[in-house]
């Protein structure tokens, strides 16, 4: 039998959406896109690149948290920018918050993000 939960935590943005923060299926669970939002403001980090990078891993944590685990438990991370030149910034940020082994994980570019974000991230996790 399947066991299913929605996730949610105010210490992390508020869905903007027709979506859940994260969704638990049994010990797994699927982390939803996370921009650089404040989450008690609901406005974007007005820091530079790497705050905005910051911010997002911050957001990620706060929502793996709520749902038991920590972002050592992401098996798998997708990373969306507007600009790849960010690249290396984001592997430099990433390396703070995470040891190896590190988890899977895709970079790919986009032309635009919700709101206008440089940056976003989703993952899985399981717990």
């Amino acid at each position: 039998m399947t066991n299913k939960a929605t996730i949610q935590t105010e210490k992390a943005p508020a869905a903007i959406g027709t979506y859940s923060q994260a969704i638990k299926v049994n010990n797994t669970v699927y982390l939803s896109g996370q921009i650089p939002l404040d989450p008690v403001t609901m406005q974007m980090e007005e820091g530079d690149m790497r705050a905005q990078v910051v911010q997002v891993f911050d957001n990620l944590s706060a929502v793996c948290e709520a749902s038991g685990g920590s972002l050592k438990d992401i098996v798998k991370l997708n990373i969306f920018l507007t600009d790849l030149a960010h690249f290396s910034l984001v592997n430099e940020v990433m390396a703070t918050y995470f040891t190896q082994p590190y988890p899977a994980r895709a970079a790919v570019g986009v032309a635009s993000l919700p709101r206008g974000a440089q940056v976003e991230m989703d993952g899985v996790m399981v717990i």
